[in-house]
């Protein structure tokens, strides 16, 4: 008889047990229900950090644009300037040598800039919500704040000497809009009578150095200089390095601001498991 009251007593304990153990079980799944898909989604597109990844974007389009098309436009000016405006190579020599040294200058700006903005991009996503939300934790340590710093200090430094390549590109644009402009007048019929006044002098603009010859096109000689192909091609692709110039200069602009709200938010908060999105 007591052997029996002592197995129902038993039996009731590990019973009551496994009930307190399924409890908190349940409780869990009832406070966090399965997500679906969609959720799933949404929350991981949530923590993507869309300025960094437009900044991206933009970055590589710009780069790629300003370095293919300002490698061809300056072996077009090689060509035009050998052909039409000298006789003495030498005159142009030092020219020549600029233009293969930055087209040099071109290869390693390519490649700098892709690794960069991959580094960039990283780094938004370091700072963004998105580490969170798929590890579960993101502790903002020393080291990494320090890296956040050094980044906004090389950006910042990329965007001013950015902004003076963005200026320079211009000059030569401004060239050749001036050669297009006289190439227009010599199409118009008022302008037959003085089309030999009409020229186009490389001296004066630095190109060629005073001492070259002819150094300018004039009359009918600049009006076939302009129906060349390589003329109107060249000239085009100024204005897409140009462009990309400018293109590049907004994606630098953008990683700076992103980077320095990023790097606000976590120090002026102070919050190791804080993160932001932006």
């Amino acid at each position: 008889m007591e052997e029996t009251e002592s197995k129902k007593g038993v039996e009731s304990f590990e019973l009551q047990q496994q009930k307190e153990s399924d409890q908190p079980a349940a409780n869990s799944a009832l406070r966090e229900p399965a997500m679906g898909c969609v959720e799933c989604c949404a929350k991981c597109l949530g923590g993507i950090p869309y300025a960094s990844m437009v900044a991206t974007i933009l970055c590589f389009s710009g780069v790629a644009l300003f370095c293919g098309c300002g490698h061809e436009a300056l072996n077009g000016t090689e060509y035009l300037m050998e052909t039409h405006f000298i006789r003495n190579y030498q005159h142009f020599q030092a020219l020549s040598n600029l233009i293969d040294a930055f087209q040099y200058v071109i290869y390693g700006m390519a490649s700098f800039f892709f690794l960069y903005g991959v580094l960039l991009l990283a780094e938004g996503f370091y700072t963004s919500s998105v580490i969170k939300k798929v590890f579960g934790e993101n502790k903002t340590t020393l080291c990494g704040r320090c890296i956040s710093a050094s980044f906004i200090g090389v950006t910042y430094a990329l965007v001013l000497i950015w902004l003076a390549i963005f200026v320079f590109t211009a000059l030569p644009l401004y060239i050749f809009h001036n050669m297009w402009s006289t190439c227009k007048a010599i199409e118009l019929p008022e302008n037959s009578g003085r089309i030999h006044q009409l020229c186009v002098d490389a001296r004066q603009y630095g190109i060629l150095p005073w001492s070259a010859t002819p150094g300018e096109v004039c009359g009918y000689n600049l009006q076939t200089v302009c129906r060349t192909r390589e003329f109107g091609m060249t000239y085009h692709l100024f204005i897409a390095t140009f462009v990309g110039a400018g293109a590049t200069a907004v994606a630098l602009l953008t990683y700076m601001m992103s980077t320095t709200y990023n790097f606000a938010i976590v120090k002026i908060l102070g919050r190791e498991d804080y993160c932001t999105k932006f």
